[in-house]
């Protein structure tokens, strides 16, 4: 890792900072990779056991990453970016042929908010580097690649053979790995035996049993100040995750822009501050996680924040909108504990959605 990675992180706010719920605190496990930090709790295991599990899901991490990079010329989905540049077709891994249709069928579920199609936006914002320097990005590029609409449905999957029908997509998994990498973990320490476990990949996190007889709680990062905006306690099997317009971001101008861009517009949202959503027990936790939260983040407004969550079927949401003002849901307000509640909090049914 450079030594601006190490800089970044020993700077940069965890956007889900973990707790053991009133008991003595865990010792984790940290490591870095998919760009930010990664750590593991695993309370029951001793010194030396925890250190060799959480090994081997490092390293399971690693590869993923490696195959996964959207910038490193010799990464799988580089190289599969670069056959697609060039109208050419490419044989994939099983497990990335796997990933493709499941982003397809997300993306699709999503009517193509969550769209990991658009790659190059995502690199024309500079967003495809270690450090976020402003970018002065001209309209008349952000119009061509948008008028191009490059999507997941243009991809073409036989068997392991992938090609496109639109040179312009270009893959970024940014917003879909980290909570892929989530169920991987939860699945290997499942068949070691663990019974307890916390994983936290950059604020998408998965909890396994409990810790110290009690429900794993978790605290969602407060968007614009340090410490946390409310506590949640997570049962066994949930996962959680926080998309937020506060770590990967550069300001230009007086404007904030961060990382996550509204493909039908092709610029970065500047109407959300971060979006918190909760995932039930479920084979895809971890990838819910990741996922479900970015349609809702790109919405402009409530109604479609609303939608959008009905869509990705989430009934458990905290969105913090520009202003610092809270949408959430009725599950989701039965669980929080506010720890920095905000002004302006409305609270909605969503079986009234």
């Amino acid at each position: 890792m450079t030594k601006s990675c190490w800089q970044w992180l020993g700077a940069c706010l965890i956007s889900i900072a973990l707790s053991a719920c009133g008991t003595r605190p865990t010792p984790a496990i940290e490591s870095y990779v998919f760009g930010t930090m990664v750590s593991i709790s695993l309370p029951d295991q001793s010194q030396t056991r925890a250190q060799q599990l959480a090994n081997a899901v490092n390293q399971e991490f690693f590869k993923l990453h490696q195959q996964l990079h959207a910038w490193q010329s010799d990464s799988e989905l580089s190289r599969l970016n670069q056959a697609i540049a060039a109208g050419q077709s490419m044989q994939v891994s099983p497990l990335l042929a796997h990933m493709l249709r499941q982003t397809q069928q997300l993306s699709a579920q999503s009517e193509d908010i969550f769209n990991p199609a658009i790659g190059q936006l995502i690199a024309l914002w500079g967003f495809h580097r270690d450090e976020f320097t402003p970018v002065k990005v001209e309209p008349e590029q952000i119009h061509r690649l948008v008028k191009t609409h490059p999507s997941m449905a243009q991809l073409h999957i036989q068997d392991l053979q992938v090609s496109s029908s639109n040179r312009e997509v270009q893959l970024d998994f940014g917003g879909y790995a980290k909570g892929y990498a989530l169920d991987i973990a939860a699945n290997f320490l499942r068949t070691q035996g663990v019974r307890n476990a916390l994983i936290n990949i950059g604020g998408n996190i998965i909890a396994l049993g409990q810790h110290d007889q009690r429900s794993w709680q978790v605290g969602i990062q407060h968007p614009r100040q340090s410490g946390t905006i409310a506590t949640i306690d997570l049962p066994d099997g949930w996962a959680i995750g926080t998309s937020g317009d506060y770590q990967r971001y550069f300001n230009l101008d007086g404007q904030r822009y961060c990382h996550i861009i509204d493909p039908r517009t092709g610029y970065p949202v500047q109407t959300t501050q971060s979006v918190t959503v909760l995932i039930p027990p479920a084979e895809s936790a971890g990838v819910m996680s990741d996922v479900a939260s970015k349609p809702i983040f790109i919405a402009r407004d409530e109604s479609a924040r609303l939608l959008a969550a009905k869509k990705m079927g989430v009934d458990y949401f905290l969105i913090v909108d520009a202003h610092g003002d809270v949408l959430m849901s009725r599950a989701m307000q039965k669980i929080l504990h506010w720890t920095q509640p905000p002004s302006h909090i409305k609270v909605v049914d969503t079986e009234a959605l």
